[in-house]
């Protein structure tokens, strides 16, 4: 009961954060300058095909009018209508869902490997070369803007060793791995210096307990005092670490899909402000939010899964 309780308080908290969501965006996105209907028009941008255009979107409306348009369609679970593209905001952002599930599911699994393994070798050697090595080197990628990176990596590996494509997102399970894997990891080498530098850290502490120079007196071999005894422990507050920057990662979507041309959801939400597509950058920005809540959610679930001495009716 308690941890459905508290998974029950978790999604209410949804309620006042997308409420604060659609009521920052919606006035930001009204400070970008030009004018939806003269931009969809083009040259054929007349005074008075804008002003039609203008009174069928309900432009002409004070703002404060358009807001609660806006959150009435929303609470009957309707997002609005696509200015540009003409279809309902919903089905526009469903369609293009999959591809930024895909690269926030990849980079966190890459994230994972690039950052476990080098974490253990920094936690066996304190202060040795090798740690220094590991907790240097991932700083350049945290350091180094996302875009670079992105240059970076289809430089070296898909126009020189042409093993990846530049661009796109694939076709099949197997086609969506090879053409995600360069947006992942470039997402990955971003999140992973944070990963190691908190699981190292935690891992220096479980070293330092009795129960580990209990196990190395009985003789446990290192790798499996690593793996069963001190990976195990010194996980538990690094899940919480990936899940808060794993929360981060979805805004640094929207800049690693324009690079690599990637039909996701941040793409669509730079298309959109381009045009001036208000109801499609509310709506997206609205699922950002949502996505980050939880994920939050999933990072605290994991965690008291982990830790048997947290209670969820706390």
């Amino acid at each position: 009961m308690g941890r459905m309780s508290f998974v029950g308080r978790r999604l209410l908290q949804l309620i006042p954060v997308a409420f604060g969501v659609t009521f920052i965006v919606f006035f930001m996105v009204h400070l970008i300058p030009g004018d939806p209907a003269a931009s969809i028009l083009g040259i054929h941008a007349t005074p008075r095909a804008v002003a039609i255009l203008h009174h069928e979107w309900g432009l002409n409306r004070p703002l404060l009018s358009q807001y609660w348009l806006f959150l009435d369609r929303l609470l009957h679970g309707n997002l609005g209508y696509s200015l540009y593209y003409g279809q309902s905001t919903s089905s526009l952002v469903l369609s293009h869902l999959p591809p930024t599930l895909w690269l926030i599911v990849y980079a966190g699994v890459l994230s994972v490997l690039i950052s476990v393994p080098l974490a253990m070798i920094a936690a066996s050697r304190q202060d040795g070369v090798r740690d220094h090595v590991v907790r240097a080197v991932p700083l350049v990628g945290l350091g180094m803007p996302s875009f670079w990176l992105a240059f970076l990596l289809i430089l070296v590996f898909a126009i020189k060793v042409q093993a990846f494509p530049v661009s796109g997102y694939g076709s099949g399970f197997f086609g969506h791995l090879r053409s995600m894997f360069l947006p992942s990891l470039t997402a990955a080498l971003a999140l992973s210096p944070v990963v190691i530098r908190s699981l190292r850290a935690s891992m220096l502490t479980v070293l330092g307990a009795e129960y580990i120079t209990t196990a190395r007196s009985k003789g446990v071999p290192g790798h499996r005092l690593f793996l069963r005894h001190v990976l195990r422990n010194a996980v538990i507050p690094a899940v919480t670490v990936l899940g808060i920057n794993i929360g981060f990662l979805i805004g640094t979507t929207v800049i690693i899909e324009e690079v690599f041309a990637i039909p996701g959801v941040g793409q669509l939400m730079i298309n959109s402000i381009f045009q001036r597509d208000f109801p499609v950058v509310q709506g997206v920005t609205l699922v950002f939010a949502v996505m980050v809540v939880l994920l939050n959610l999933l990072a605290d679930m994991a965690y008291a899964a982990l830790d048997p001495r947290v209670r969820f009716d706390r």
